[in-house]
């Protein structure tokens, strides 16, 4: 977005402070701010956390101490559906008995009552992540990366400055997953959201990352700028963790970061 020529962050920062979360054996401690407009790629080993710091930030889990805020405002007591965030899962959550139409038009009324504007952003989003003419079919009817396309024009339509994704393409092949990525890249570039984005996958870190936080037992290990942790100077425990043999990736090539 730009105000006389400006560029404006359309994005809110989110910070957790001294944040404490527990279930079972499991503990959590979370300090950090990610940076407002920028996409942070967070990764970590099974169990260190990740989701949890979604879910936290989300509202589906709440800090038994510490405070997140978003915008610089604490949202502890704030519900999920207030929140200035849309999430996207690995299972898309997508209705298997509403259409294309009527699981992105959720994201405008959860009621589904569309006025004609409402049904014209709806086809608009659809568009955009490229599934015009396909308003009417049913989730089943739909491939694995189309259903993901579901799901990202609903957060089109929800127009929040949060984006909050947990490994949404895990099951997606690489060539798949590659084009998701370029979607997200481009949508960011377009809305300038803050984008917190869960990966196992150091290539997708790569393609679409500005900034990157390393989780390690249950706490922010690292954080900094992507590009430096794929260098030989990239946090041990991180290095450790993605098979670096050399400042590589073991058993992959190089990828650029590609940005749209």
């Amino acid at each position: 977005m730009t105000n006389n020529g400006i560029a404006v962050e359309k994005g809110l920062a989110v910070t957790l402070e001294g944040v404490l979360f527990s279930y079972g054996e499991a503990s959590f401690r979370f300090d950090a701010e990610f940076a407002a407009g920028r996409i942070t790629a967070i990764m970590g080993p099974s169990g260190s956390g990740k989701s949890t710091l979604l879910n936290l930030v989300a509202g589906f889990e709440s800090p038994g101490a510490g405070r997140v805020l978003i915008g610089g405002v604490e949202v502890g007591n704030t519900p999920p559906s207030a929140r200035p965030v849309s999430m996207v899962f690995q299972e898309n959550n997508l209705f298997a008995h509403l259409s294309v139409e009527g699981n992105v038009g959720l994201g405008r009324s959860p009621s589904l009552r569309l006025t004609a504007a409402d049904r014209q952003a709806v086809a608009e989003a659809l568009a955009r992540v490229g599934l015009a003419g396909k308003e009417m079919r049913l989730p089943r009817e739909l491939s694995g990366g189309e259903r993901q396309r579901v799901a990202l024009a609903r957060v089109l339509l929800r127009d929040r400055p949060v984006l909050l994704l947990d490994e949404p393409f895990a099951s997606l092949g690489p060539a798949l997953r590659d084009d998701m990525l370029d979607l997200v890249a481009g949508i960011h570039a377009e809305r300038r959201m803050t984008v917190l984005f869960v990966t196992h996958q150091p290539e997708d870190a790569r393609r679409i990352g500005e900034d990157m936080a390393f989780l390690d037992e249950g706490a922010i290990a690292a954080r900094g700028p992507a590009t430096d942790f794929f260098d030989r100077s990239g946090p041990d425990a991180f290095r450790r963790y993605i098979g670096d043999r050399g400042g590589r990736v073991a058993g992959s090539q190089h990828i650029a970061r590609k940005r749209t």
